[in-house]
């Protein structure tokens, strides 16, 4: 089962200060997707929205065709993961998991056991006295094993050390293979989860900067490095997103194909073009924001 999300003119304030202002989307479902955006950007709240967490002061949204807001047919069919948790501090973690059972009807108890065995997680300890790392991996456990047609992870694997954090990537990829259906990922660590990513959506200052497919924006930015006067020849009018120089030699990071021609211009000069990894074109593309509260 999958769902599609849309959202029309989305708009949350919290008193005078709007932490999402105006933002649409089309979120087909059957996709992962990447959520990217400075501290501050809005991504939580909006994540907040799509799970029923709080309400949207303006705009729309559809899940399913349905506003999921105290929708109970809808609710149930998304699971949002944060990473300060969700689950009281008191529980045990066997409780826990008993808990998140009868939440999600697509529950998959054997997933659970067996995730819980492999991040080593204490079925009879209190949530509180859990590490941050055990606590982010009982948050990987209960998402993926709740098999909602929307899953959402908001940073939940932050606390996780790397060998945990690449064996839940491998998990959650395994998972979508076998059982397709919507995952959302907002992260940092974007190095490392970007091979994931079948769209990527940057928020900045409450407002959407772009969405787009993953491959289709890391084809929009090309580094170009060469002696510094032909590189600066070769980039007058291209949208540069930043620069360096050593010596003689500079490299520009530009932003948009530059086509076969301009291709092969700059070899022709001997000027050297390379990939552009995601995380540097998010550093790049919002570097003048800061970020909203």
């Amino acid at each position: 089962m999958t769902l599609d999300i849309e959202v029309k003119g989305l708009g949350v304030s919290y008193g005078r200060e709007k932490a999402v202002d105006g933002v649409s989307l089309k979120l087909p479902g059957g996709k992962i997707y990447g959520l990217l955006g400075r501290n501050g950007s809005g991504k939580t709240t909006l994540l907040s929205v799509l799970a029923s967490f709080r309400e949207q002061s303006e705009g729309e949204v559809r899940i399913g065709g349905e506003a999921p807001f105290e929708n109970a047919a809808i609710v149930n069919q998304v699971c949002f993961i944060q990473e300060n948790g969700h689950i009281a501090e008191g529980y045990r973690v066997k409780d826990a998991v008993k808990l998140a059972a009868s939440c999600w009807p697509n529950w998959d108890e054997a997933m659970a056991q067996r995730l819980l065995e492999h991040y080593q997680l204490p079925q009879k300890k209190r949530i509180q006295s859990l590490s941050r790392g055990m606590k982010s991996a009982l948050g990987v456990a209960v998402g993926l094993a709740s098999r909602a047609p929307i899953t959402i992870f908001d940073e939940v694997y932050l606390g996780m050390d790397a060998p945990s954090r690449y064996s839940f990537y491998e998990e959650l990829l395994r998972d979508y293979m076998e059982h397709p259906r919507t995952f959302i990922l907002s992260t940092h660590l974007i190095d490392e989860v970007s091979n994931l990513f079948e769209e990527v959506i940057i928020l900045d200052q409450g407002r959407l900067l772009l969405q787009e497919e993953t491959e289709s924006l890391r084809q929009r930015g090309v580094s170009v490095t060469g002696p510094a006067a032909l590189v600066d020849e070769f980039a007058a009018g291209l949208n540069i997103l930043g620069e360096q120089r050593l010596g003689g030699m500079k490299s520009v990071t530009v932003y948009g194909e530059l086509g076969p021609e301009r291709e092969r211009q700059a070899h022709a000069q001997g000027l050297e073009l390379g990939p552009v990894p995601l995380q540097d074109l998010f550093v790049h593309l919002t570097k003048k924001g800061g970020g909203k509260r």
